[in-house]
Order: structure tokens, then C-alpha cells, then sequence
């Protein structure tokens, strides 16, 4: 009954989200209130409507409905109830009600917390948002339906993908949804400026909120997904450069450029059209995202579902939203007329800099994703690009970035002296040098990439300071220094976290030890400074898999610092077998160790890893999202008190 009434709800939210598309639209087009005033109530209605038809959902997965198709497919009677909860998410339809949910939270929040918003403004942000909420109603109705019955229910399902199976992986998804379909509000705030043909400051301080929260959660998301990866699948590894990595980053990184972009029209009223079209591009990339994961283009053990029919699908919602919104930018960008000037030398001519060094390098990802296949359809070549060109071609960007951040944001606006700005940063500068010398000189490889890294991510974490204590004025102050307002301290701890992970990156790249070999039952073997001993291996029995799992001692110096259980598990039911790496997690380093299969001299493999600053990067992706949140705390960049600020000429006061 329950699922019954899940599937209506969900009926009746995609007809309400048909009405919310057109009747507030033709309402803002022709001045009338009664049908503006109608995007509120069923913005709300829609998103109460869709939760109740994901609490279905999570009920019947939670019960273990197994008549119920998708519960069949991805769960089990035996799995424990946190895995129960996730498989709701865990699979293609499911996931895609997860997203139409967060489209409809998104559109009800607007609706709850915009009350400052021109009407006309919002009426049609909310029309444009409940198309994007049709277009994916649409979808899972007719294409992916979650609600689909059995005729004859089996005694228990075929459990969930094994590899799913883990605390990372169960929360990585609405996290990285949240992202994904959070820049759906920019999207929605983009085109409806551009039906209004008017951008102000006061535009760019309502999107802004928005694009901040969306970059938080794809920053935390894309976090735990890099985390599952380097600790769940085994290969000592936090980042592949797959496809599917790929689609959740290039939105990312067009969204920080989206991020800089809006300050700009804030506090100028210049880069209107590139900021619209920012905001276009990052959310037709996460579409991208949707299509790449869903279409079975490419194969990926993150990808959800291959069938090209819903690959079809999502593609002419692509096209219909992208191309669309492009286009009505085409015909609108003449009245994107930029007010404010600027020199080369200032923070305007810095935040450009920054937007075009994270647009390009997201279009390198974009290139090495797409190439293989474009390559195999138009001149039949199968190829492979992995890491390497990554690492070669988007590497020289963030470098770029690294180098000119700090003296981008202490330039002042509209014109500057760059020579003011580096005697400033002078001794942040020279303490980043001498780090990067005297690692030069103690390592041994002579390596220049553990160096580097560490200059960069010093010279921006220092430079964050510089230029947060600098804005306590001449005569600065600790207690001034707390009294700033919480938007200074979010870019200063944002900015210093993106200066972490890029240290972290590169010192685990360059200084990492790996060794693999056969071990034998109380040999010890040394690796890194490192003594280890395998002691025993043993069958355990989980809840729904049995384990191969080592017992390894490590020491260091004669003294025992732990011991590690590195695991093969099987799971019968689903028949796949996963790795679990057994990490000891330190400050400084991680001693990662992997169980292979037992060799026929009685001896397992055993792969050891030593990989130094590896929780650093996770670290780093912690004070990036802490500083977006302080930033967004602070009731400066609220929609409503933006808007309440805002005189009748549009633009808010400073």
C-alpha cells in the first residue's frame, strides 16, 4: 500500500511541477500576481510530494519488499540496515529520485528563503526550476519507474553491488547530488536574468548563496568518493581520472570559477555575460555527468546503468536545457552591458585570470574524458588516456593558479599596484622558499615535484594569512582580527585547505614507497623503514560475506606500532569478490597494506604501500568545504538579507 502511494505521490508531483513551469511564467510575462504567486505554494507541494514518494522508497528497502523489483535487485534479508538504507541510492532509479528530490528541495527553498526577490525574478526562477524538475519526473516515469511490482516475489533479493557496500560509499551520493542538481538553482537564476534581460549586483549577490552551497557539497562529495577509492578498492590509489571521477570534477571546477566570477558582477557590475554563461556551463556539465554515468558510453565501476535508451533520454534533456539556455544567451548577451571598468593591474583582472585558468583546465578534463570515444566513432582507433595526460596537461594550470592566487586577492578592486601587493606578501614568499629548499636538500630522489608542491601549498596558505591580517587595517589586532566579518575567514580557510590538497598531491606522488612480494607465515620483511610480519591468515564470516583476512604486524625501530588486517571478502549472493585494505593512519603518513592470494609455496602476496601526507588531502578538502560554510554563514551572502540591502535602483548596499 505503501509503495502504492509513493508512486501516486509521485505522479502528482510531476502534474504540480507542470503547473509550477508554466502558470508562474506567463504570470511574470503578463505582470499578474495570483499567477506568480502560485511558484510558492507548489514549489512546496512538490518537494513534500517527492519526499513522501523517497520515504516509500526507503521503507520498502528498509522492510525488505522483495515485491518490489528494485528492492529485489539491490538488496538482501541479510545486510545490515545501514546498506538497506543506502541501495535506496545505490542504484539507478532510486539515485535519480534521490535527484529529482534534491531538484524539488532546491526550488522549495527558493520559494521558503527568497522573499526579497523581485516577484518577477522569482516567478521565473521557479518556473525554470520546476522544468528542469518535469524534464526528470518525465524520466523516471516513463524510463526508470523505482515503484515496479513483481508478480511473484522471490524469497530474498540479489543484493546490493558489493563495492558499494561501505560507509564512504553510502554517503557519497546525496553529497555529490547535492552539488550535482544544487547548480541547478544557478542555472534557473542564469536563464531567468536572461528572460528579464537585466543582470545587477544585486542578481549577483542572490546566485551566489546558491553556487556556494552547491560547491560545498561537490567539495565534500567528490572528497568521500576520492577516500572510498584510495581505501576500499585496493589499488593504494585516490584518484583514477575515471570518467565518472571526471563528471563530478569538471562541474567543480566550474563552479569555483563561477564562485570568483559572480564577486565580480557583486561588487562591479562587470563579466556579466561570462558569469551567466558560467552558470550555464557548470550545469549543463552536470548533466554531462548524468549522461556519462547513466548511458553506458562509458564503463566505469561507478556507472549506474547501461542502457542507451535512458542514455537517449538524458541526452535530449541535455540538449533541451543546455542548448536551450545557450541559445537564449545568444540572443540576450547584448544586454549584459558590463558598468564597471578596470585596470589590468586589479582584483577584477585577477578573478578573470582565475576564471579562465579553472575553465580551460575543466575543459582538459573534458577533452581526455571524451577523446577515447571520439577517436573510436570518427576514426575507428581505440585509445587510452589515463592518468599521464592528466597529470601533463592539468597539471601546469593549477600551478598557475597556486602562483598567482595569493597576490589575486589582496589586489584592490578597480586598480592596484602589484608591487604594493608582493612587498606585502614578501615574507609569506620567502618562508614558502626556503621550505621548498630544505626539502630539496634532505630528500633523496631530488625530485622537484615534492618541492614544488610544498612551495605552493605554503605560499597560499601563508598568503591567506597575509591577506587575512591585513584587512584588520595598520594597526592590527587579534581582537579585530576575531571581529572580521565570517566571509573573510571562510576564503582564508578555503583558500589555505586548496593549498593543503595541493601539497598533500604532490608529496604523496613524489615521496611514496610501494613494495610487493610473496610473504611468508612469520617472515619479516622491510619496507620504508618499516618491519612487517604476516602472522596468520584466516576464514571469517561476515554478515552477508565471508572473509580472507590477514594479520599483519607492524614495527618500526623494534617498536610495534599495530597490527593490520587486510581483507578478501566474497560476497555469495551477489558472487564478487572485494579487497579491504588495511591502513594505518598517521599525521604524517599511512602504512597501506593489501592480501592477494595464496601463492602454491604456502607464501601470500602481499603489496605494501607508505604513502606520506595521504590524509592531508582529505584534510585540505575539509577546510575548503569548512570555508565555504563559514562564507555562507555570514548573513552578507543570505538571498533575503542580499535582497533586503538592496535599494530600489537593484543594486545592494555596501
Amino acid at each position: 500500500m505503501i509503495t502504492e502511494l509513493g508512486h501516486f505521490a509521485l505522479i502528482l508531483a510531476f502534474m504540480v511541477a507542470i503547473v509550477q513551469m508554466v502558470v508562474p511564467l506567463i504570470g511574470a510575462h503578463k505582470r499578474w500576481p495570483g499567477w506568480m504567486a502560485l511558484a510558492e505554494p507548489a514549489a512546496g507541494a512538490q518537494f513534500l510530494l517527492t519526499a513522501f514518494a523517497f520515504a516509500a522508497l526507503v521503507w520498502a528497502f528498509v522492510t525488505s519488499d522483495f515485491s518490489l523489483r528494485l528492492v529485489v535487485l539491490n538488496s538482501h534479508s541479510a545486510k545490515p540496515m545501514l546498506y538497506k538504507i543506502s541501495g535506496t541510492w545505490g542504484n539507478h532509479e532510486g539515485s535519480m529520485l534521490l535527484w529529482v528530490l534534491i531538484v524539488t528541495l532546491f526550488g522549495a527553498m527558493a520559494a521558503w528563503f527568497g522573499g526579497g526577490l523581485p516577484p518577477t525574478l522569482k516567478a521565473r526562477v521557479l518556473a525554470v526550476q520546476s522544468a528542469i524538475a518535469v524534464a526528470f519526473f518525465a524520466f523516471i516515469l516513463f524510463t526508470s519507474n523505482p515503484f515496479l511490482r513483481l508478480a511473484v516475489p522471490p524469497f530474498d533479493g540479489q543484493d546490493l553491488n558489493p563495492l558499494l557496500q561501505d560507509p564512504g560509499l553510502a554517503f557519497h551520493p546525496p553529497f555529490l547530488y547535492l552539488g550535482y542538481v544544487g547548480l541547478s538553482m544557478a542555472f534557473s537564476f542564469a536563464v531567468a536574468a536572461l528572460i528579464e534581460g537585466r543582470v545587477d549586483a544585486a542578481w549577483g549577490r542572490w546566485v551566489r548563496p546558491w553556487t556556494l552551497a552547491a560547491w560545498i557539497f561537490l567539495t565534500i562529495g567528490i572528497a568521500l568518493g576520492s577516500w572510498w577509492a584510495y581505501y576500499e578498492l585496493g589499488w593504494g590509489g585516490f584518484w583514477f581520472w575515471d570518467p565518472v571521477e571526471n563528471a563530478s570534477f569538471m562541474p567543480w571546477l566550474l563552479a569555483a570559477a563561477l564562485l570568483h566570477s559572480a564577486i565580480v558582477v557583486e561588487k562591479r557590475e562587470a563579466l556579466k555575460s561570462w558569469t551567466i554563461l558560467l552558470a550555464i556551463l557548470a550545469f549543463g556539465f552536470s548533466l554531462i555527468g548524468t549522461f556519462i554515468v547513466r548511458s553506458g558510453l562509458l564503463t566505469s565501476v561507478h556507472a549506474f546503468a547501461n542502457d542507451p535508451e535512458r542514455g537517449v533520454f538524458i541526452l535530449i534533456i541535455l540538449g533541451l536545457f543546455t542548448g536551450g539556455a545557450l541559445t537564449l544567451f545568444a540572443a540576450r548577451a547584448q544586454a549584459m552591458e558590463a558598468k564597471g571598468v578596470f585596470s589590468m593591474v586589479s582584483r577584477e583582472s585577477a578573478l578573470v585570470l582565475n576564471n579562465i585558468l579553472l575553465a580551460v583546465s575543466a575543459f582538459v578534463v573534458f577533452f581526455g574524458t571524451l577523446w577515447p570515444i571520439l577517436a573510436e566513432m570518427f576514426f575507428d582507433r581505440k585509445l587510452s588516456v589515463g592518468a599521464p595526460f592528466f597529470n601533463a596537461a592539468f597539471t601546469p594550470f593549477m600551478v598557475a593558479l597556486g602562483v598567482v592566487l595569493p597576490l589575486g586577492a589582496m589586489l584592490p578592486w578597480k586598480r592596484g599596484k602589484l608591487g604594493r601587493v608582493a612587498h606585502s606578501l614578501r615574507y609569506a614568499f620567502v618562508l614558502a622558499l626556503a621550505l621548498a629548499i630544505l626539502v630539496w636538500v634532505m630528500q633523496t630522489g631530488r625530485s622537484a615535484l615534492g618541492p614544488v608542491g610544498l612551495f605552493l601549498g605554503a605560499w597560499i596558505t601563508f598568503g591567506a594569512i597575509v591577506d587575512l591580517w591585513s584587512r584588520t587595517g595598520r594597526s592590527g589586532s587579534v581582537a579585530r582580527l576575531f571581529r572580521l566579518p565570517r566571509a573573510d575567514w571562510g576564503k582564508a580557510v578555503a583558500h589555505s585547505g586548496l593549498g593543503v590538497t595541493m601539497f598533500a598531491i604532490a608529496g604523496l606522488m613524489a615521496w611514496e614507497v610501494e613494495d610487493i612480494r610473496v610473504a611468508r607465515l612469520g617472515e619479516p620483511f622491510e619496507v620504508g623503514g618499516f618491519t612487517l610480519t604476516l602472522d596468520g591468515v584466516e576464514r571469517v564470516q561476515g554478515p552477508n560475506y565471508i572473509s580472507t583476512m590477514g594479520s599483519v604486524r607492524l614495527e618500526q625501530a623494534g617498536r610495534a606500532i599495530d597490527t593490520l588486517h587486510p581483507e578478501k571478502r566474497d560476497y555469495p549472493v551477489a558472487r564478487m569478490p572485494t579487497t579491504e585494505a588495511a591502513i594505518d593512519y598517521r599525521i604524517l603518513r599511512d602504512v597501506y597494506v593489501v592480501i592477494g592470494d595464496q601463492q602454491d609455496d604456502g607464501g601470500w602476496t602481499i603489496r605494501t604501500y607508505i604513502k606520506p601526507f595521504a590524509n592531508w588531502i582529505w584534510g585540505g578538502c575539509i577546510l575548503m568545504a569548512l570555508g565555504g560554510a563559514l562564507s555562507l554563514s555570514d548573513r552578507r551572502f543570505r538571498v533575503a538579507a542580499g535582497a533586503r540591502k538592496a535599494p530600489a535602483g537593484g543594486v545592494p548596499a555596501e
